[in-house]
This record gives structure tokens, sequence and C-alpha cells, in this order.
């Protein structure tokens, strides 16, 4: 429902994008993504639903955005728990970001890399598949279907962007963890991000032809793009 949020807010910004913002609370935000992307995000179904059936050892993975470098290490202990270790490039243009990835253990198989997608498709780079989290709401509406199309070049088999849904009971619901998450942005930028993100029907009319939008939830839409016929039913 959005009866309260009818338009996307995007002159909104997220405070941890702000280059001068305090330096503590960005490293709190980023390890608190952990605790964020482990309750709500959902990759632990999209691993096992869209992942885990295509995967083979040494498959690579292209991990866009990666922020604190969560998603890359939940990835790779659960495709090496399945006998099916992935070989994973996580990169994010945000220097702070990978300085943060980089002062935790890195799983085996795991690279950090500072980097954006037209870096790596300028080098001739391609991954069995392509992954983002958080990333298309940063994205106004000319840029996604280029980031999409990005994607789908770089991804020898599938692209799976995983994103906040923009709804009034998303809003509200995450408003109360200010609680849980002190001394971060993780609930303000939350908030931002809500008011920011895309409805399906409005990641349909712009993805590029063959790309599935999808609801996951609680409050997440994943936009698929994939060589091979997949599941039709969301998760």
């Amino acid at each position: 429902m959005t009866l309260l949020l009818r338009r996307r807010a995007t002159s909104l910004r997220e405070a941890m994008d702000d280059p001068c913002c305090d330096a503590a609370r960005l490293r709190a935000t980023y390890a608190q993504f952990a605790v964020v992307n482990r309750w709500l995000a959902g990759w632990k179904g999209v691993f096992e639903r869209w992942l885990r059936p295509r995967a083979r050892p040494g498959a690579t993975l292209l991990d866009v955005g990666c922020g604190g470098g969560d998603v890359a290490r939940s990835l790779a202990r659960w495709s090496a728990e399945a006998g099916t270790p992935l070989v994973i490039t996580a990169v994010d243009p945000d220097g702070r970001a990978l300085d943060f990835a980089r002062s935790r253990p890195v799983p085996t198989g795991v690279r950090f890399r500072q980097a954006g997608v037209e870096e790596l498709l300028s080098e001739g780079r391609r991954y069995d598949f392509v992954i983002s989290n958080h990333v298309l709401h940063h994205l106004d509406e000319a840029e996604l279907p280029r980031f999409l199309a990005a994607s789908s070049n770089l991804a020898r088999e599938l692209a799976v962007h995983n994103d906040v849904r923009r709804s009034d009971l998303a809003l509200l619901s995450f408003a109360p963890l200010r609680v849980a998450f002190p001394n971060s942005f993780i609930v303000p930028d939350g908030l931002r991000s809500i008011r920011r993100a895309y409805r399906p029907d409005e990641l349909r009319a712009l993805a590029p032809r063959g790309w599935r939008v999808l609801r996951l939830e609680p409050f997440r839409t994943l936009v698929v793009g994939e060589e091979a016929p997949g599941p039709e039913a969301p998760l």
C-alpha cells in the first residue's frame, strides 16, 4: 500500500553517502548491515532458489555495491556448505566501504575491489552470476535500465538485484527500529531508502525486455534476468 508514499522521494540523499559524514557512525552502519540483511533482505532464500541450483564449484559471482561485504561473506559460507564454493568479486565505488570490508576476516574465494560496473565492462569482465543489494533505489529512471543492461552484459547466466520495496507499511514498520540500531545511520537512512525505493509496477515499466520483477517478503523486490527459464512464482 502506498497512500502516503505515492511518489518516489528522489531528492532525498542518504547521510552515509556524504563523504564528510561521521566516520564512527558510518563504521557502525556497515557493521549493522549484517544484522539488517540477515533479518530483512532474504538472501538465504535467494541463494537457495536462484543460485544454489545453478552453482558449481568455482562458479564466479559479482556483488555490485557490496557495502560492508556481509552479503558476499554469507554467500561464500552458504555455497561452501552446499559443496559448490563460489569465487566472489565484491565491488563498491566507495573506498570507505572497501576499507571496512577488508578490515573484517575475508573468506576464502572472496575478493574486494573498488570499482563500478562500467569499469568492469570496459575490462571485458564476465561472471556467472551478478547480484546487488540495496542498489536500485539509488538510481534514477534513466540510470536504472542502463544498470540492468550492464549487469546483464556482465552475467553469463543470472543477475539478481534485491532491493527494498516502497510502501507505507514498510516505512511505519522500520521507524521503531531506532532503539535496536543506535549510533548509526541504519534507521534514518533506511527510511530515506524506503521513500526513494521503487514499487514493482514501476520497475516493470523501466526494466529492459526479458527481466522479471518479483515480490519478496517482507517489503522487498527482486529484479531477475537470466539466460535460461527459471521458476515463475515469486518467493
